[in-house]
């Protein structure tokens, strides 16, 4: 038995060995990482592994032990160059190569580089591994002002962090607000009141043009300003790893395509986590998303499948953000509102947003509202009365049929 090999390293990755040892599965299980560490935990990098609030060992997925005593083979440091779905192996830069029964793609993603003039000068880093992050908090000791390009949720969150330490903070968005990709204008108006009421500067319509320094960056220039920094975030989003699906054949668009079961389009292969592109049948669209469940609940569904079982991927999306003391829990997308309801007050930062298309719920934005957040999961594409559903009094929990 050739058993099952994992290319990647991540949470997906992780969950994929655990859940087949869960069920019983006795083969070889083989885990290929190009990282030096163990599969971890990306969340807590912006947030508190980079705060300094917790250890390495706090955001390994499972310590190392869990893998020795469920004989699980991690190869870390090693690099896969190929696939070869025809003789069902993989290849590893080091010549060496291994035969798969099943073969799961957990590559992930990586950050979206931004290649402008100045862009090699020291000081300017992106935000994505372990390593990532210590270079950064080594800096952030003798940094005084960091500036950050991109106001998507990591680069607020890491915004949070630097505030919170007493770095003077900008960050620079080229979009006319921050988060305009991810939400609505109602709630990047709320997020950039709480980051500029903690002394950071939000500069929208910003269009980077190039970094200056001698051989460490010392400013940013945009079209109508420049600005000092000793140390620069680059958070422009992520591009899913493919490449070696690509070249294997494999069907890829917006990420390596899947079906419901998470097989790509080789047989025995599948794909789970950032790097897959999915159906989902309660949004009835395809999907590839950047989220911890939905990597781990497709490494459920993929080590089920392996095993012969026929279990279908079908989740509501849910994400989350932590920003200084406020987390906001994210259900469905809100762009698939038509109408909105505040449930709770915005000034005290407490608060729920229900989104509605044909009166049922599709979305919610729950800022420190837990209580809401758990309800809108069992409520989704249920009908809803706008006036119960903003009245803090009501009991949402009567809505459930």
């Amino acid at each position: 038995m050739e058993g099952v090999v994992i290319i990647g390293a991540g949470q997906a990755a992780a969950q994929t060995a655990a859940s087949l040892r869960q069920e019983k599965f006795e083969g070889p299980i083989t885990i290929f990482g190009d990282e030096p560490e163990f599969p971890y935990q990306r969340p807590p990098l912006s947030k508190d592994y980079l705060a300094g609030k917790i250890s390495v060992e706090k955001t390994l997925v499972r310590p190392q032990e869990f893998y020795n005593s469920k004989n699980i083979a991690v190869n870390l440091n090693t690099k896969v160059k190929e696939i070869d779905p025809e003789k069902n192996t993989i290849s590893t830069e080091s010549a060496e190569t291994h035969k798969y029964d099943n073969l799961v793609i957990a590559t992930g993603s990586r950050a979206r580089e931004l290649r402008i003039p100045g862009s090699e000068l020291n000081g300017i880093h992106y935000l994505r591994s372990l390593r990532d992050v210590d270079s950064i908090r080594t800096e952030m000791k003798t940094a005084k002002e960091i500036c950050i390009v991109g106001g998507g949720y990591i680069g607020l969150e890491v915004a949070a962090v630097a505030s919170v330490l007493g770095l003077k903070v900008t960050v620079l968005e080229m979009e006319s607000r921050i988060l305009k990709r991810v939400t609505t204008a109602e709630m990047s108006e709320f997020y950039h009141a709480l980051h500029t009421k903690k002394g950071v500067d939000i500069v929208c319509g910003a269009q980077v043009k190039s970094f200056e320094g001698e051989s460490t960056v010392s400013s940013i220039v945009t079209e109508e300003k420049t600005f000092k920094s000793d140390l620069v975030i680059v958070g422009i989003g992520i591009l899913p790893n493919l490449e070696l699906a690509q070249n294997a054949g494999i069907d890829c668009e917006n990420g390596i395509l899947v079906n419901e079961h998470c097989q790509t389009s080789k047989k025995n292969v599948y794909a789970i986590g950032d790097c897959s592109n999915h159906p989902n049948p309660i949004l009835n669209r395809r999907l590839r998303l950047e989220s911890v469940p939905n990597a781990m609940e497709q490494a459920r569904v993929a080590a089920n499948n392996i095993l012969g079982g026929d279990k279908k991927y079908s989740t509501i999306p849910w994400f989350w953000s932590d920003q200084y003391d406020l987390k906001l829990q994210m259900l469905g997308f809100s762009a698939d509102g038509e109408t909105s309801v505040i449930r709770g007050e915005v000034s005290e930062e407490k608060f729920a947003v229900f989104y509605l298309s044909n009166q049922k719920i599709v979305a919610v934005d729950a800022v420190n509202s837990p209580k809401e957040f758990m309800l809108a999961k069992q409520l989704y594409g249920e009908k809803a009365d706008p006036e119960q559903l903003s009245d803090v009094n009501y009991d949402l929990k009567k809505m459930l049929s």
